[in-house]
């Protein structure tokens, strides 16, 4: 590849390197630095407000199931409980496990407690995202795609109450990284490598079978790697590349293992156990219906741009903007590259598998989905890196210019960051609802797709209830019971009633209660009583949830 071809495109045609790694080491641990603040700042952040979330509609089965694997094991493994309670048993128990097993010295309730352990693990999501960017593009590369991901209102609003999804994300990208580093040094990885990445694994399997793509991306790195050694040195070296990679890798495979079994016991009952947990999410008999361009569809049955137009909507538009145009750069490099490209490329490799291979597969087989890209939220930190990488280039290209354009474009990159952040300020605690401009917002997603689909919002409107009421009593509560009636996910609000507010849920009942609380992911929701509307929850002026008072008006 000729040098105007590499300046154009943003390529540094050294072996692994890229503009970012040549900046001084003064600058690199300054950009450390910056990352190391940010995760600071997500930690306390996450401590000062993760109270302000409410319970989903899954954490109540996840909550019950961590509770019976640790009777599992409590039990000398006669408790099979677990094992039979519902689906979740083809789930792996890590984070469930590790909730049951601290809610007894916790300070804080059951619901609480699982909030702030899963908002600790979406930081350790952004560290690994942080870690991640820094070894494939340099250190201020590691810090922009640490802060895309953090900025991402689908991510950093999942972290406080998408105890699935948000944990399994950051194993998959420690996963990655460990991955990654080991294809670097094929086909001789250090043992202590290949000890960390059967670690991550396992403990990532311990929490969904979705791990098992790891070893997709591993093997087709390997094979990449042993075919670039079959063209350069024969079939006899490649053969000897094999033999080698096969010796040094094996040691994570009882680690892999040993993990799996002790955090996901059925996955071990049978031999292909994964393989049937694998199938079965794959396709899911759901009657259940997800919205899509204002239309409902079945989960089980997506259109096969289901996926990928929700990633392009609820991504920040730098972030997609950045994977997109990343990502045909370094396809024009790879085409155009003649010698050594496999060097500089095999990173890539890593990262552009994880990023956009599930996406693929997902078109191909359609998979059962809802909910938007939830289930696919481990694709967000490999995006997130290939984006990072291109403004790095880009700052990098615009500061040969002089320093004073160098600064411009710190200062466009800063102004985007902090909209970004003013942006889900004003959304707390809804971030995971934000959309894009690309469909002009939540106000123009509004009706068409997906939005507070776990109720999050309900949490806010009890709070707001319980308030309005109080108010009318001079700040104290009322001398009489009131009833609740709920359409929504009535777990969302439990935590929060006094004791003079019930919750009704009988026939009779419900269509009398006094305050009617309904959230409008479900369209009919807020139709089904009348009344008069007190409480608006929303975001950006969509109403996410409603409270109607139902009280006969007082002389």
């Amino acid at each position: 590849m000729s040098q105007q071809t590499a300046d154009f495109i943003g390529f540094d045609t050294s072996i692994g390197a890229s503009p970012a790694r040549s900046i001084p080491q003064v600058q690199r641990s300054a950009w450390d630095q910056c990352a190391r603040l940010l995760l600071l700042a997500l930690l306390v952040l996450s401590c000062m407000t993760f109270l302000d979330y409410g319970v989903t509609t899954d954490e109540e089965v996840q909550h019950i199931y961590g509770k019976r694997l640790l009777s599992f094991y409590l039990s000398g493994f006669q408790d099979m409980s677990a094992f039979t309670f519902k689906d979740l048993f083809r789930y792996g128990g890590l984070f469930d496990l590790m909730v049951a097993v601290l809610i007894p010295v916790s300070p804080f309730e059951e619901y609480e407690t699982r909030h702030l352990l899963s908002a600790l693990f979406g930081v350790v999501g952004v560290a690994g995202t942080w870690r991640l960017g820094r070894l494939v593009a340099g250190p201020r590369a590691g810090f922009m795609a640490a802060l895309l991901l953090a900025l991402s209102g689908v991510y950093y609003g999942g972290m406080f109450n998408n105890t699935k999804d948000v944990p399994f994300a950051a194993g998959m990208v420690w996963s990655l990284y460990y991955a990654t580093r080991l294809v670097l040094l094929l086909p001789r990885p250090r043992l202590g490598l290949v000890l960390r990445f059967g670690a991550a694994v396992g403990l990532t399997l311990g929490i969904r079978v979705g791990a098992l793509f790891l070893g997709l991306y591993l093997g087709v790195a390997i094979l990449a790697h042993l075919v670039h050694v079959w063209r350069r040195g024969g079939f006899g070296a490649a053969l000897g590349d094999a033999w080698g990679t096969v010796v040094a890798l094996w040691p994570c495979l009882p680690v892999i293992y040993a993990l799996m079994a002790a955090l996901w016991p059925w996955s071990v009952f049978e031999p292909l156990n994964p393989i049937v947990a694998l199938q079965a999410f794959s396709h899911i008999p759901f009657t259940l219906q997800t919205l899509y361009f204002g239309e409902l569809v079945y989960a089980s049955d997506p259109p096969a741009l289901y996926l990928p137009a929700y990633l392009l909507i609820k991504l920040p538009e730098a972030l997609v903007i950045g994977t997109i145009l990343g990502a045909l750069r370094g396809a024009i490099w790879l085409a155009a590259s003649r010698r050594g490209g496999w060097a500089a490329a095999r990173p890539w490799l890593m990262v552009g598998l994880a990023a956009f291979l599930p996406i693929v597969l997902f078109m191909i087989f359609r998979p059962t989905i809802y909910n938007g890209i939830r289930h696919f939220l481990f694709i967000v930190p490999p995006m997130a890196v290939i984006a990072a990488r291109f403004f790095d280039d880009a700052w990098a290209a615009v500061e040969r210019l002089g320093r004073r354009a160098g600064q411009a474009a710190a200062a466009v990159l800063a102004t985007v960051c902090l909209l970004y952040a003013f942006q889900l300020g004003k959304m707390h605690p809804n971030q995971y609802v934000y959309y894009n401009q690309f469909v002009g917002g939540i106000q123009g997603a509004y009706g068409r797709f997906e939005m507070d689909y776990w109720g999050n919002s309900l949490q806010e409107a009890t709070r707001e209830l319980v308030a309005l009421v109080e108010r009318e009593n001079d700040g104290n509560p009322p001398d009489r019971t009131y009833t609740l009636s709920i359409c929504g996910n009535p777990l969302a609000v439990r935590g929060e009633l006094p004791s003079w507010l019930r919750i009704v849920d009988g026939t009779a009942e419900w269509r009398n209660a006094d305050f009617f609380m309904a959230f409008t992911q479900v369209r009919r929701c807020p139709q089904l009583l009348d009344g008069q509307p007190v409480i608006e929850i929303s975001a950006e002026g969509v109403p996410l949830s409603v409270v109607k008072d139902r009280r006969e008006p007082q002389e």
